[in-house]
């Protein structure tokens, strides 16, 4: 395993992070999540590889994936051997308190995670989205007043438009607050368009990047037409607002990612990923592992240097689509 720091702050992370929305009760917009010894054997194989940078949030699993990330660190590892990160901002539950990143709902909902968690503190928390009905001025207040506290090392954001994260950044510094060290952002040889604008604001922010979805729901990971997961099927081809998310152009990125593969003999997922991590601003991609290759097949990206050659011909193909948050 490699280890960086996150962005410009003195955090260091493993360069991959556990995504932690693959554990939790299943039900709802996620019945393929884990739990009990299917998880447990997930969470073990992480510790083993060496990737000690976890993610989770309150909302995934309605708390649940909290509570098994929780006992799992306690299992398998150390609290303090743990990069552990979460996030605010989805409903919790009815009321002022339940969503959003009003003062109100940042404390109470920092509270909850932690008791969830086991914990006093997490190492990074997020803001899972921006807030339209809060200023941003309060948001990053009561952040700044959680680190203060001690329940939060350091904060991050997560999907928004570059001019929302510059807004409150601007806020954060201008005051003398806690400002963001990462951004989760969406990005993959099929999702590209943080390259546009936001790369460039992080990079001369001294923000990291973590990547969700650095596979594209899978789609990179296997050829074009097989089938997918339950976990792909649910995501579908179309975002919240039924814009699409594939396109016909997409195919030949895919062919690209299965013929580089072949050529070196490692997984079509090995090579995508491999992809993600050659970005300077990318520090640690989110693996959504529910698999034994998942962790195995990211690791191995590490060794992976692509030449200019095969960058051209996984990049050439690439047509611009609508930035999606989900």
């Amino acid at each position: 395993m490699e280890y960086t720091r996150l962005g410009e702050s003195g955090l260091k992370v493993s360069r991959l992070a556990l995504g932690c929305m693959s554990f939790g009760v299943p039900g709802g917009w996620s019945p393929w999540t884990l739990q009990g010894e299917d998880a447990e054997a997930i969470f073990k194989q992480a510790v083993e590889l060496g990737i000690t940078f976890w993610d989770t949030a309150n909302a995934y699993g309605a708390g649940s994936s909290e509570e098994l990330v929780g006992q799992a660190m306690r299992k398998f590892s150390r609290r303090e051997d743990i990069v552990l990160a979460t996030k605010v901002f989805f409903p919790m539950h009815e009321g002022a308190g339940g969503s959003g990143l009003s003062r109100k709902a940042i404390f109470e909902q920092v509270d909850a995670s932690l008791e969830r968690l086991g914990t006093d503190y997490v190492d990074l928390l997020q803001i899972h989205r921006f807030d339209p009905e809060t200023s941003v001025e309060e948001t990053m207040e009561a952040l700044h007043d959680v680190v203060k506290s001690g329940k939060a090392l350091y904060v991050g954001a997560s999907s928004m438009w570059a001019w929302q994260f510059a807004k409150m950044q601007y806020s954060a510094r201008a005051n003398g607050w806690t400002p963001f060290v990462s951004m989760q952002d969406q990005y993959s040889l099929l999702q590209r368009e943080d390259e546009r604008e936001m790369f460039g604001l992080l990079e001369d922010e001294g923000v990291g990047s973590m990547p969700w979805s650095p596979l594209a729901a899978g789609r990179v990971a296997r050829p074009w037409g097989a089938k997918g997961t339950s976990r792909s099927d649910v995501t579908g081809d179309t975002d919240f607002d039924g814009r699409p998310t594939v396109f016909n152009t997409d195919k030949a990125i895919v062919d690209a990612v299965g013929k580089i593969a072949a050529d070196r003999g490692v997984s079509m997922a090995t090579i995508a990923m491999a992809w993600v991590l050659k970005n300077p601003v990318v520090d640690a991609p989110i693996i959504g592992a529910t698999k034994a290759h998942h962790l195995t097949d990211a690791v191995a990206a590490l060794d992976i240097a692509l030449t200019d050659a095969e960058i051209a011909s996984l990049e050439e193909p690439y047509t611009a689509r609508p930035h999606t948050f989900f």
